[in-house]
């Protein structure tokens, strides 16, 4: 998969992400989201979220979804399918991380 590819699939990932979560609040994950997320086999992915389209944990002065400040931003994570996070090649060279970066 060439890296244009893999960032274009991305980028229709995160847009499918955002018009599911403009129809629901931005509020943080509640127990039961998160439940759901992980019986869908989904994992958290740090560093991969487009500004703005996060699922949660953006860092210092931000709330929770949606609110990253910077595309790619290390502390701020996306739900992927599980086992793909490693494999996101980023445009700056790097992959996404299970951990925040």
């Amino acid at each position: 998969m060439s890296v244009k590819t893999a960032i274009n699939s991305f980028v229709l990932a995160g847009a499918v992400t955002t018009a599911l979560a403009s129809m629901v609040s931005a509020a943080p994950l509640t127990k039961a989201e998160g439940a759901a997320a992980v019986a869908a086999h989904k994992e958290k992915c740090f560093g991969v979220a487009l500004k703005g389209q996060n699922d949660c944990a953006a860092g210092p002065g931000t709330s929770c979804q949606g609110t990253s400040t910077v595309d790619f931003q290390g502390n701020s994570w996306k739900f992927v399918q599980g086992g793909t996070c490693t494999s996101i090649k980023l445009p700056n060279g790097h992959h996404g991380s299970l951990k925040a970066i």
